[in-house]
């Protein structure tokens, strides 16, 4: 895929030149820093123009993120080019694009099933949260699972709603869903690059999940969409779709109202609450906020599992901080702010044992436990394998070499085989890796914490969380613990708290909200290994 000339969003000289409050801003960023919610990036655009941009060391403009269920929204974004084209109908019949999964016995709600229901989540499948996507199959797991209400009647936020609305346009227009929009919304929005999208075992996206880009390239499609599907003045999304899929199509009451989460939800874009537009959604809070009222845009990649505490604190400053355009620069303008760098492990003594360490092949046998519930341990977290084809894990067969100043890790996990340096002098390393179906790029250090302990910080750029690795030696016995940031332990009681939104079963909610906190015990393990001769 090429585009014969980059397009880059148009910048303003400063915030204020757009209408928008540098210490609204400053402001912002204080109030994120203060409440613990790691951003990685924001961008605010008004008038169609860049007012502030910023990104968290070692994040960097020119690096795809991972966006969960934002996902859902360019999926969508697929549809409507589709349905402006006469491919597909939001009347269609999801049953007809796959005869061979109809069951013997009638099932008149999945015959009433449309795609104007997928895009809405009111089909009425309840895929289970827990269904692996490790084994392949997945339309047969979507027909299979059990249907827990008449198509149109209720709401059930189910992500493979949206993998089938992926399955059924590449199965009518015979390619892949980014083959299809190369002409009709990358090459035009001059996304000059073929973004990675996780597929199933047929080579269909997602849909979903999965989808990796840039901030710039999201903002760009969140901004077509804020300007009704045109990009510099050239029509680019059909402007009706654009006009239905971001306005209240059905009623989600069991979100609560009282948060950003039960305000409405067109084709696959959530609704604000209080006339504040709506937004592009995916988890540990990946936002494209379009505030059509004032002719904004915010867009913002971050690692927080809680989406309403930064919400909330989205909506502290926004919209107040926009104002009347000012073309005299005022003398505190925003320029160059940045949040401050994540942090690397600092450079600490050498330890004697590098000498007996280096070289040597170390061997940890499979968990059986995290096996089992398909989460081997990965160099990867959970927080990044969940939803994905390839968790990968079962770290084995390690070996640390050490140089002067950098120490460098070669493992296995499964067929894959990487190897990565990590500074040693508090300065991170960035090398290439390929777990679970992604090439990344890790960013990583390594020191000892005291003569037998090392320890190391892995973090792949690419998505949204960082993982931590404590090596304990003693003789030819190693010990490992493995931790991740997000903190899994943390992540697993917020997630607690909405398991009632899944399950109908209160004695069943209730015994999952008393275990699920815990649950980081089984996925992240302490390891006992032994180091070959």
């Amino acid at each position: 895929m090429a585009v014969q000339e980059k397009v880059r969003l148009e910048r303003a000289a400063f915030p204020e030149q757009v209408g928008v409050c540098s210490k609204a801003i400053q402001a912002y960023m204080e109030d994120v820093e203060a409440s613990g919610i790691e951003s990685h990036s924001f961008m605010v655009l008004r008038h169609g123009k860049v007012a502030f941009e910023t990104w968290r060391e070692p994040y960097s403009p020119d690096m795809p993120h991972t966006l969960y269920s934002v996902s859902k929204s360019v999926t969508s974004l697929a549809i409507g080019f589709a349905v402006a084209e006469g491919i597909l109908s939001l009347d269609d019949k999801v049953i007809e694009f796959f005869p061979e999964h109809r069951p013997k016995e009638p099932d008149p709600w999945l015959e009433k099933m449309t795609v104007w229901h997928l895009l809405t989540m009111t089909s009425g499948k309840d895929v289970s949260l827990l269904s692996s996507k490790a084994g392949g199959q997945w339309v047969k797991q979507f027909f299979a699972a059990a249907t827990t209400f008449e198509p149109g009647t209720d709401w059930k936020y189910i992500s493979e709603n949206t993998y089938m609305l992926c399955a059924i346009l590449h199965k009518v227009i015979g390619t892949p869903i980014r083959d299809f929009l190369v002409t009709r919304l990358f090459e035009p929005l001059g996304i000059d690059r073929y973004p990675f999208w996780e597929v199933d075992e047929n080579g269909v996206e997602a849909g979903g999940w999965g989808l990796y880009l840039t901030t710039e390239e999201l903002a760009k499609i969140v901004l077509c969409c804020q300007q009704m599907g045109k990009f510099n003045g050239k029509q680019v999304i059909p402007e009706d779709w654009v006009r239905e899929a971001t306005k209240s199509q059905a009623y989600n009451p069991e979100h609560g109202g009282a948060s950003d989460a039960g305000h409405g939800y067109g084709f696959c874009f959530w609704m604000n609450g209080e006339d504040r537009g709506y937004r592009f959604d995916g988890m540990f809070s990946q936002f494209g906020i379009v505030m059509p009222e004032y002719d904004a845009v915010l867009v913002l990649t971050d690692s927080e599992i809680n989406e309403h505490k930064v919400l909330a604190c989205v909506w502290r400053h926004f919209p107040a901080a926009f104002i009347d355009d000012c073309e005299t620069e005022p003398a505190d303008a925003c320029r160059g702010m940045t949040y401050r760098p994540l942090a690397d492990l600092p450079a600490k003594p050498r330890s004697p044992l590098e000498k007996s360490i280096d070289g040597k092949t170390i061997r940890f046998p499979k968990k059986m436990i995290s096996n089992l519930v398909g989460f081997p341990v990965s160099m990867l977290s959970m927080a990044v394998t969940y939803m994905s084809a390839d968790r990968a894990g079962n770290m084995d067969r390690m070996v640390f070499r050490f140089t002067e100043d950098e120490c460098i890790l070669s493992w296995e996990e499964g067929k894959e085989k990487n190897s990565i340096v990590c500074g040693m002098d508090g300065k991170q390393r960035r090398s290439p890796m390929h777990l679970g179906g992604i090439d990344l790029t890790a960013a990583s250090t390594a020191a000892w914490t005291d003569e037998k302990t090392l320890e190391l910080l892995v973090r792949p750029m690419e998505v949204i969380a960082a993982r931590s690795m404590r090596f304990r030696f003693k003789g030819n016995k190693v010990s490992m613990w493995p931790s991740s940031t997000p903190n899994m332990k943390h992540a697993f009681a917020f997630l607690a708290t909405g398991v009632g939104q899944f399950y109908s079963n209160k004695l069943l909610v209730k015994i999952i909200q008393t275990l699920l906190p815990y649950a980081y015990l089984l996925l992240e393990p302490k390891h006992s290994g032994k180091m070959q001769k």
